[in-house]
């Protein structure tokens, strides 16, 4: 029986990472497109906005071909993926079976598909209960980063994504930072609360389908042969490149204090889901 993998988060936790490494096992399928953003389109009426998101990218692609430009073979299957999502999107309503179709459709004798959205641990514990039982086998994973790292790299990402230029300034972050701080950045606040989605995810998620871990301990320690284990595949060496770093700028020690300060409650909510506070975790209580 095959497994329906689905990691929902951590948004900036190191899912990209995550991809890469199972998107390269022998005995797992994952398509080109790491987040489809499917279940979180649902339930916001987005699937409009997704169609026509894909469909902008799909045709920025075939007009480069049509210019006789050469695209990578990396390239090449995002396109081939990105035309096979178009035709699940282009029903614009919910079709499980569908979805399903297109994770395994090329999958040949693996054990293992699926995705990684970390949008999805935004999602309400009906829908994530609802996605545990969409095939006979789904298992989650929950992966954490230390909250203050976790934090401040969104904070990074966000700041590159609004200036004109594309450059993370350290008064664009500063200011995202003190919004956050102040609740005003919802999506940034609601990423951060591990407290909140491990309550939820834990009561939709039967715990044997469920598997809660720390990005630093799948790099530096034994989190990724502990995620093989869970997923019934053979633990593979891992490549520790690091994926979608980002713009490096230093917080100063006045915005850790209060970062520290803020994310107290998301430190003790994870250590006490882990039975421990993860060592490479800066927070010291």
């Amino acid at each position: 029986m095959t497994v329906v993998f689905l990691c929902i988060g951590a948004a900036k936790a190191g899912t990209s990472w995550l991809h890469r490494q199972l998107a390269s096992h022998p005995e797992c399928h994952f398509r080109s497109l790491k987040e489809l953003h499917y279940f979180n389109a649902i339930d916001t009426g987005h699937l409009n906005r997704e169609l026509d998101k894909h469909r902008h990218v799909h045709a920025q692609m075939l007009a480069r071909l049509a210019e006789g430009r050469r695209i990578s073979d990396d390239m090449a299957a995002r396109m081939t993926d990105r035309a096979q999502w178009l035709d699940v999107l282009e029903s614009k309503t919910e079709d499980q079976d569908a979805y399903l179709r297109y994770l395994n459709a090329g999958a040949g004798d693996a054990k293992v598909v699926g995705e990684l959205t970390p949008a999805y641990a935004l999602l309400s514990e009906d829908r994530l209960r609802n996605m545990s039982q969409m095939a006979p086998d789904v298992r989650f994973l929950f992966l954490m980063r230390d909250p203050v790292e976790r934090l401040w790299s969104h904070i990074r990402m966000m700041a590159g994504r609004r200036d004109p230029d594309g450059i993370v300034t350290a008064r664009r972050c500063n200011n995202i930072f003190n919004r956050v701080l102040s609740g005003e950045e919802d999506q940034i606040v609601r990423r951060s609360d591990y407290a909140a989605t491990l309550t939820k995810i834990t009561r939709a998620i039967p715990g044997k389908k469920l598997l809660i871990e720390v990005f630093e301990n799948m790099t530096a320690g034994d989190g990724y042969k502990g995620l093989c284990s869970f997923l019934g595949v053979k633990a593979m060496p891992i490549d520790p490149t690091t994926v979608h770093a980002g713009q490096a700028l230093a917080m100063s020690d006045e915005q850790r204090y209060a970062a520290e300060k803020w994310l107290q409650p998301q430190y003790e909510a994870a250590a006490e889901v882990l039975g421990r506070m993860p060592s490479a975790w800066t927070w010291k209580g």
